[in-house]
């Protein structure tokens, strides 16, 4: 991975410990390049980084979970260290980065075992980082215990190359609809998902509209007689 002077930043520590610090490297208030920026704020340099793995200990009932997480997964053959790659405290949530290949695994054992018992999910969420290489789409997972009264996400990753991540819908079957819309809004595929079709979006609209990448224009509207074009097709003053 690069900054946008081509710098590059290490994805994995000294240690071998996976990082996830600089997503991007913002110029300008809004992005605009050249001449275009009259905001006076052309010279703003902005870099966007997340948070890295967190050291134990984590704080209150966290160090439980991933202990209890810890112990199943080992258990079952799959094992916590090739499951999760990295726990993540940050502003008192605790995530969880998950790999892909191992997300239902993951989900079920946060949902089954009786010391973890996050048996609701609040739905999947997409996320495009398209400067993280290797990881530009990322899911969003947001999981409730409502018999321990608690709280956590968990996250996976793809690369815009093969953006492919297991459905969760054996195990949250209410993920159905949602993971439906990530798929419609930025591309990622859920392998296993009994219907994927778009949601929102006509089945023959092109491209992913929420992904940073897409084009801003828009649809012609009918006004009165009169027609409005698309934001990148209307007149251009200079």
């Amino acid at each position: 991975m690069t900054d946008e002077k081509g710098n590059e930043v290490d994805a994995v520590d000294a240690a071998g410990r996976t990082t996830f610090p600089v997503v991007e490297v913002r110029t300008g208030m809004f992005g605009v390049q050249g001449t275009g920026d009259t905001s006076g704020y052309g010279g703003l340099v902005t870099t966007v980084t997340l948070p890295g793995p967190s050291e134990r200990p984590y704080g209150g009932w966290f160090d439980e979970v991933v202990d209890v997480l810890t112990e199943v997964l080992d258990e079952s053959g799959t094992g916590f260290a090739n499951a999760v790659e990295a726990v993540v405290v940050d502003r008192e949530e605790l995530t969880l980065h998950v790999a892909r290949e191992h997300v239902v695994e993951v989900a079920q054992a946060l949902r089954d075992d009786p010391d973890l018992r996050f048996e609701l999910s609040l739905g999947v969420s997409g996320v495009h980082y398209p400067n993280e290489t290797g990881r530009e789409l990322h899911a969003v997972y947001h999981v409730v215990s409502v018999t321990h009264g608690r709280r956590l996400r968990f996250e996976v990753a793809a690369p815009d190359g093969d953006a492919h991540i297991p459905s969760t819908t054996t195990v949250y079957p209410a993920n159905d609809w949602h993971e439906r819309e990530t798929y419609d809004f930025f591309g990622i595929v859920f392998d296993g998902h009994p219907a994927l079709a778009r949601i929102q979006m006509p089945d023959d609209w092109p491209g992913h509209p929420q992904r940073k990448d897409y084009p801003l224009g828009g649809i012609p509207v009918e006004y009165k007689g009169a027609t409005v074009p698309p934001p990148d097709q209307r007149r251009s003053y200079s």
